[in-house]
């Protein structure tokens, strides 16, 4: 009878700390979706409403003029693009040469291999502001200041040391055996690359995109810092979506969740692959 209380008891204890956790859990989510869902609640706003001192949780009379607004702005649209062509660059050569240098780490024995591993994560550690003064004066020297591939190399230096050691744990996860196994069946260098490793860390380059995707595309200091405002981000213009009477809220809400399209839609269109890309990488390596 004793040991039925007991457990009668302990099935009590772990319900109600399901529910506490639960609970938590929820309130902690609601807190964190409360800035986004002001934001939707500005971006539909009339002016007169966004203004008015008494706030409300439902636009009283919806409008798209915030949209069209931001969308009419002078710098919006090249922005974006500058933005696109930035994002894609920075990723697309964070890919390639991480993958190579991912790949050399795994798969080669070389001496300061051990070295490499530990300097590309000291990298890591280091504050990249510090940085920001010193790649400046080396843009400047190699005439790529306020220019999109002078941007574009500098976040290709942000995203190199998460990509090599990411791609590393997935390489690593590959059995050495298919390799040989390959080139016992006549299979060069080149073709276990090109056959073999590449499709394997297919999932693994889907995964480090999303995370380089979205780092370059949301960065602002750097290219604020480098370019001028023609030559600049969405992150960029919505800082200098001011007018003379102060910060025009509305519209810049509404540039908010234009920008963030992009991402949404970047990870729509891989969200299959993400799963298995987080996962394969991190049983061995």
């Amino acid at each position: 009878m004793a040991r039925h209380d007991e457990g009668v008891i302990t099935v009590g204890r772990s319900r109600a700390g399901t529910v506490a956790a639960n609970t938590a859990g929820i309130i902690f989510g609601l807190f964190m979706l409360f800035p986004v869902y002001w934001v939707l609640n500005t971006a539909f706003k009339p002016e007169a409403e966004v203004k008015s001192f008494s706030p409300t949780f439902l636009p009283q009379s919806p409008t798209l003029d915030n949209f069209r607004s931001a969308l009419g702005e002078e710098l919006f649209i090249p922005a974006m693009i500058n933005g696109l062509i930035i994002t894609a660059m920075a990723v697309a050569a964070a890919l390639v040469v991480g993958f190579l240098a991912a790949l050399a780490i795994a798969r080669f024995q070389f001496y300061g291999r051990k070295a490499i591993i530990l300097i590309v994560l000291a990298v890591q550690l280091v504050p990249f502001l510090a940085l920001l003064i010193p790649l400046f004066l080396m843009l400047q020297r190699a005439q790529l200041t306020d220019s999109l591939p002078g941007v574009a190399l500098v976040y290709l230096v942000l995203l190199l040391p998460y990509t090599v050691w990411t791609l590393r744990g997935f390489i690593s996860g590959i059995p050495r055996e298919l390799d040989e196994a390959a080139m016992i069946d006549g299979c060069t260098r080149a073709q276990v690359f090109w056959k073999i490793i590449l499709p394997l860390t297919g999932p693994g380059l889907v995964a480090t995109s999303v995370y380089g995707f979205i780092q370059a595309w949301n960065e602002f200091i750097i290219i604020n810092t480098l370019n001028s405002p023609e030559n600049q981000n969405l992150m960029a213009w919505l800082l200098y979506n001011q007018t003379e009477r102060g910060t025009a809220w509305g519209p810049l809400m509404a540039g908010a969740i234009i920008t963030s399209i992009p991402v949404v839609i970047f990870f729509l269109l891989i969200q299959r692959n993400i799963a298995t890309g987080l996962t394969a990488g991190a049983v061995k390596g």
